[in-house]
């Protein structure tokens, strides 16, 4: 049978579309679609990467805000996702970060492309031909096969069946308790704003557990050693568990009989307590004052505090001369003063005897008696005065005292 007339011209058309497109043959969805939302005069192309592309197919529908703008001109495989190409109205504006996600448009199982502003920013731009929208800004909404699923999960085995029972067991604990849940209703408000109040110190405190965790992970061999170890001194402490419980008994005993002599004798307990608190007291107030001059006086007069510093070596020898002679204490103590020269008793009246330093020779019984030898008798004399005839000899007036030539001056110490 010969084919009609209109089928041949049919054919002619296809096979010249396809010619002139150079495209594949996919079926006749792989053609555009005359009248299309997209294809008319002053349209511009985007492409998307999506990252899947479901049921999608050429010449889908697309959509803003749920109205027709344009139509997928091209699927095409890039990568590892679908570049998606679609055709949009020359009117339609949308902004340079815009986003894209597949919807499904029935029951049936056709889909669409949505496009709209992102919901997480602020619109940035403006949408332009050529521009490509990235895999961070498409998608798909759920399908109809996805929420199907998920409510069978829900309902086959997300504990809808327990429901009956937790509702039975929620009116049995409720039920005679008003009160009691009226009271803590405000108590539970009060702990969760005190959580929320301290949520900076609890955030501190995780941190530092995550802190000593990480430590105590890093220290593992030295924990499991110690774990090791300590095995024997727990089996000691088992063997002497009776010893640990008697001596506990016997520190019960000794408090009872602490409280008792403590409740017997409280008043003079607490009035000796009393009384020693200002010694206490007094003691606290010096400070360290009381310790450093122990450090002193144990020692005295050679304090061994600092004496290393002084002394090098590990030995000391000493000589010390003391001299306590009147003349001496008079010499060192009250000369420039009042009292200068009358505590020297007899030697300070009738002349020096005393030598300078009691290591010297000198008794002082004689003293007083001792002259000078012969041929050197000094003249006597009065300072400021010229030489008298007959001046008697008076010590320490006219002529000088006894040993006055070799005595260290008065006022120097001695040895």
């Amino acid at each position: 049978m010969r084919p009609s007339r209109k089928a041949a011209i049919l054919a002619m058309g296809i096979a010249l579309t396809l010619g002139a497109t150079g495209c594949q043959w996919d079926g006749l969805n792989s053609l555009p679609m005359p009248g299309a939302e997209g294809t008319g005069e002053g349209s511009y192309q985007i492409r998307i990467q999506m990252p899947n592309v479901t049921t999608l197919t050429q010449n889908s529908p697309v959509r803003v805000d749920d109205v027709p703008v344009g139509t997928v001109s091209g699927i095409e495989v890039e990568n590892w996702h679908a570049l998606v190409t679609v055709s949009l109205n020359r009117d339609v504006k949308l902004p340079a970060n815009a986003v894209a996600k597949i919807g499904q448009t029935s029951l049936l199982g056709s889909n669409h492309i949505e496009l709209g502003p992102p919901t997480d920013a602020p619109p940035e731009g403006e949408l332009k031909a050529g521009d490509v929208i990235p895999l961070d800004r498409a998608g798909a909404f759920p399908t109809t096969e996805q929420v199907l699923s998920s409510l069978s999960v829900v309902l086959n085995g997300g504990g809808v069946a327990q429901l009956e029972t937790i509702t039975r067991e929620l009116n049995a604990a409720l039920s005679g308790n008003e009160e009691a849940i009226r009271d803590l209703i405000p108590q539970l408000n009060e702990l969760t704003t005190n959580l929320q109040a301290q949520t900076g110190d609890i955030i501190a405190a995780l941190e530092g557990l995550d802190r000593l965790g990480g430590q105590l992970a890093q220290q593992r061999d030295v924990l499991g050693g110690a774990i090791e170890r300590i095995h024997p001194a727990l089996t000691v402490l088992a063997d002497r568990t009776a010893n640990i419980t008697h001596a506990i008994t016997a520190l019960g005993e000794l408090s009872d009989v602490t409280q008792r002599v403590v409740s017997m004798s409280g008043e003079n307990l607490k009035a000796n307590l009393a009384s020693l608190e200002p010694v206490l007291q007094q003691l606290s107030d010096t400070g360290n004052n009381l310790v450093e001059s122990l450090k002193i006086l144990l020692t005295f007069p050679f304090p061994m505090k600092n004496i290393d510093k002084a002394i090098k070596g590990d030995y000391l020898n000493l000589f010390m001369t003391v001299d306590m002679t009147a003349k001496r204490l008079d010499s060192n103590w009250l000369t420039g003063t009042p009292l200068g020269g009358r505590f020297g008793g007899v030697e300070g009246v009738v002349g020096s005897f005393a030598p300078p330093t009691a290591s010297d020779s000198g008794n002082p019984a004689t003293g007083p008696l001792q002259a000078p030898p012969p041929g050197q008798q000094p003249t006597p004399t009065i300072p400021g005065l010229p030489p008298i005839p007959g001046l008697p000899a008076i010590p320490g007036l006219t002529v000088p005292l006894p040993g006055a030539g070799n005595t260290a001056p008065q006022g120097s110490p001695g040895r």
